[in-house]
């Protein structure tokens, strides 16, 4: 399998040595990168030039116009992927959970071919004094009860940065939905669950770790008014019985205890 990862950019050229030594490191040489930059200045866009030159898996092009936003710059990257590409969404702060993450994943999944490759994620609660240890905050993950469908009414959606969207999935659905600034990730899975034969494969593998803190969590009421939106058009009347359980489920996480990275 070939994984294509979309990171949309826009003047993060500080963050981005992380996610690319992460990547550097992999054991499997079977991925490329796609930077998509919004109307970033001309540092960052040197930035990037230098990292493309000296490295040919990774490339970048200029965010369109006519598609706004991280989603818009998301849908870029799902008109230039390939008809076998696997595509994996991560933002400038994310980054690989260890060296061997997408080797594991070619080894469980084969010649299978599902329509989306769902993994776990952590949330790395970063600190300013560098004499001190990252920790661990809140898991992402989807938790299984019995079929993708009712795993969605029940309030479980998967993690999208540690999810990764087959060609398959890319037919029947080629690109998320305008209007959502902050949940289009959700609208686009809960869509998913429409199609009766959608194949699943589910793996036990932290694939991708994640700042915390970013500025779109900050962005509460415009959230919660697109989450409603997304189960809406998912359920129709019966949407607050997976949004209220949604809610439940992230609260209950926020519980799990809290290590330091690599503790």
């Amino acid at each position: 399998m070939r994984i294509l990862l979309i990171v949309p950019t826009l003047e993060s050229f500080q963050l981005l040595p992380r996610l690319v030594k992460s990547l550097q490191g992999q054991t499997s040489s079977d991925w490329r990168v796609l930077f998509i930059d919004g109307p970033s200045g001309a540092e960052h866009r040197a930035w990037l030039d230098r990292l493309c030159a000296a490295d040919s898996r990774f490339t970048w092009i200029p965010q369109d116009p006519n598609e706004p936003g991280i989603f818009g710059a998301m849908n870029q990257g799902f008109a230039a992927a390939g008809s076998e590409d696997w595509l994996l969404f991560w933002g400038s702060d994310d980054w690989a959970a260890a060296p061997d993450v997408f080797e594991r994943i070619g080894q469980a999944v084969g010649a299978d071919q599902p329509h989306l490759i769902v993994c776990r994620g952590r949330y790395v609660s970063l600190v300013a004094d560098p004499a001190c240890q990252p920790r661990l905050a809140r898991a992402t993950a989807f938790l299984w009860f019995g079929s993708y469908r009712r795993s969605l009414v029940l309030g479980s959606t998967p993690p999208h940065q540690a999810t990764l969207i087959g060609p398959g999935a890319r037919v029947r659905l080629a690109r998320y939905a305008p209007g959502f600034q902050l949940s289009a990730d959700l609208d686009y899975f809960l869509q998913l669950s429409l199609i009766k034969d959608l194949r699943i494969t589910r793996l036990d593998l932290e694939l991708v770790q994640m700042a915390a803190g970013g500025v779109s969590g900050l962005r509460h009421r415009r959230r919660l008014q697109e989450v409603r939106r997304a189960y809406r058009r998912a359920f129709g009347w019966r949407w607050p019985l997976p949004f209220l359980l949604r809610y439940l489920q992230r609260g209950w996480s926020l519980l799990e205890p809290r290590s330091p990275v690599g503790g």
